[in-house]
């Protein structure tokens, strides 16, 4: 988020600053949430929300469609890190984010968004993994969290995958074409809400009682200001350094293939990823373990020792893909919270300032139900302490 005086298009006029009430910086998915949010709670406010390029650029549209429960820890971790009652609440969190997704956005009877609601699998590959992951599904069970185990034998069957000993499925969980969801979020948008796409922010400022933001473009004025940013926060405000990581994830995708996949997997303590969309294509994601301190950052092009992995991932577990054409290899920036739950509030230093971040890989599990709770704290109301910033 650098611009230079040559690029910057108001630097040698005398532009009034365009007037709203409130500005999101970022037009992905958790600006786009917190603007439908916004609308509902007052249909006057004029929103402009500011994104640096083409919407869909950064993360929302780079991901793998998976709307999934819970976070990036199995749920006996989750149990164990934070108690069961406050591991369910973080579970039933994300399970109201897609209930409000399907009551507000998504019509799962039509077909344009390519939703799914077929559950997602966790692998394992060593009886270790496996007896945790029967660890979780009995801890679920416990607390009424619809899972199932599938053992080894089932899983030829049902996914058609080798060198895994078993999992669990998660029955509720749903996957979806991503882009086109931030698009349909946008039908969802009044007349009082401008997007602003190839404006890159790079300045914030403070005059009078306004916050001015300066973009490429243009400036803007309102009362308050929303940081959508999530993986590129700290490069507007040096607060996130320490509190959300810039990190980025690789996918590749083969031609259409028959369908062989109950529903989405994941593998590897949930470091890995693979789903069959409805169109036939596999997607395969992760193997940031792999170069861990490469995959810290904003560079968003692909690796040859990652995209070899998840091709020898093919390869070693899926045989009916085994030949498939490769047709797309892509990355995509996300942003990493310190402790893997996203948070949300106002600058310690400047209270006109919101933000709403930190999604780790989990994004469209969380950010219409997170974009909903920072406005409810805007409004005063009480949010989630898991998420609430100040737990830093």
């Amino acid at each position: 988020m650098s611009v230079s005086i040559w690029q910057d298009l108001t630097a040698f006029s005398k532009k009034s600053p365009i007037e709203c009430d409130v500005i999101i910086i970022g037009a992905g998915l958790a600006g786009m949430s917190t603007a439908y949010w916004l609308q509902k709670e007052d249909p006057t406010l004029k929103i402009a929300i500011l994104e640096k390029g083409i919407q869909g650029n950064g993360a929302s549209g780079r991901n793998a469609g998976f709307i999934t429960c819970g976070s990036v820890e199995h749920f006996n971790r989750l149990c164990l890190n934070h108690g069961n009652e406050a591991a369910l609440s973080m579970w039933r969190y994300s399970e109201t984010n897609l209930n409000l997704l399907k009551e507000h956005i998504i019509n799962p009877a039509q077909t344009q968004l390519y939703f799914e609601q077929k559950g997602s699998f966790s692998l394992a590959s060593t009886d270790i993994e496996f007896n945790e992951l029967k660890k979780s599904h009995m801890l679920m069970q416990d607390l009424s969290i619809n899972s199932e185990v599938v053992e080894h034998n089932q899983l030829t069957k049902r996914l058609n995958v080798e060198g895994f000993v078993g999992g669990i499925k998660y029955l509720d969980d749903a996957s979806i074409h991503p882009l086109l969801l931030l698009k349909e979020i946008n039908k969802n948008l009044n007349s009082n809400i401008t997007l602003y796409e190839n404006h890159e922010v790079f300045a914030m400022e403070s005059v009078a009682d306004k916050k001015v933001v300066k973009t490429n473009q243009h400036y803007f004025q309102a009362d308050i200001v929303i940081m959508a940013t999530n993986g590129y926060s700290s490069q507007l405000n040096s607060y996130f350094s320490d509190k959300i990581a810039p990190t980025r994830g690789q996918i590749l995708c083969t031609e259409a293939l028959p369908h062989f996949m109950e529903g989405p997997c994941y593998a590897n303590f949930v470091l890995d990823y693979f789903r069959q969309l409805p169109t036939g294509e596999l997607i395969i994601g992760g193997f940031r373990q792999l170069q861990k301190d490469v995959e810290i950052g904003y560079s968003d092009e692909t690796s040859d020792v990652i995209q070899k992995a998840l091709e020898e991932f093919i390869s070693h577990h899926i045989p009916k893909a085994k030949s498939a054409k490769i047709t797309h290899r892509w990355s995509g920036i996300m942003g990493f919270s310190s402790d893997g739950h996203p948070m949300v509030g106002s600058l310690p230093t400047d209270n006109q300032i919101f933000y709403i971040g930190g999604f780790t890989a989990h994004g469209l599990g969380l950010t219409f139900h997170t974009g909903k709770c920072l406005v409810d704290l805007i409004y005063g109301r009480k949010i989630p302490e898991f998420i609430s910033g100040r737990r830093f």
